[in-house]
């Protein structure tokens, strides 16, 4: 902006100079123009710092001084899903194993453990396991598997071990079935 407006200022003053010289001295015009009190010139940049090593375009270190130990490249999720899974299997101690029928259900009652029934929750009901045991059951069908805590009593219907919560059976995949074969692992009891 303030450049604009010098340059206008510039060439007003040379316009008023030609008029009041009536155009007589054309190089004495100019140098005129230049020393006019309204021609103003820009201000000089004020210095700048010294830039940086970085911004020089020299070369950095390779790697950050505050680094202590090198990362270990990611592992892909499947990998990564898989070791944990491996390594939860190998941590967890089976105290009794067998297999059964699962059913599920999902109508809202007290359970015999005395909590409500939350059909989104993973739990399970068995006749004789104590309440707050662990189990991990596997669909036989297709080798999912979930864990649950067994917090009611059931199932009634004969050849039935395990009643799973609908939250539970989804996880294993047996929704659409009603009743699936599984193997069932009990993991901690009580």
């Amino acid at each position: 902006m303030l450049i604009v407006s010098g340059v206008a200022a510039a060439v007003l003053a040379v316009g008023a100079f030609a008029i009041a010289t009536g155009g007589k001295a054309p190089a004495d015009s100019a140098q005129a123009a230049q020393t006019a009190p309204g021609a103003a010139t820009p201000a000089a940049d004020p210095p700048r710092p010294e830039p940086s090593r970085a911004s020089r375009g020299g070369q950095r270190d390779p790697e950050p001084k505050h680094t202590k130990k090198k990362a270990e490249p990611k592992k892909a999720r499947s990998e990564a899903v898989a070791e944990h899974k491996a390594a939860a299997k190998k941590k967890a101690k089976v105290l009794q194993s067998g297999t059964c029928e699962a059913s599920f259900y999902g109508e809202g009652q007290m359970t015999a453990s005395g909590e409500p029934f939350d059909p989104s929750a993973l739990t399970a009901a068995h006749k004789t396991l104590p309440m707050g045991s662990k189990v991990r059951v596997i669909n036989k069908n297709n080798g999912r598997s979930v864990v649950v805590r067994i917090n009611d009593r059931g199932p009634y219907a004969g050849g039935r071990c395990l009643d799973l919560s609908t939250a539970a059976m989804k996880k294993v995949g047996g929704t659409g079935s009603g009743v699936i074969p599984v193997r069932y692992e009990v993991l901690s009891k009580g």
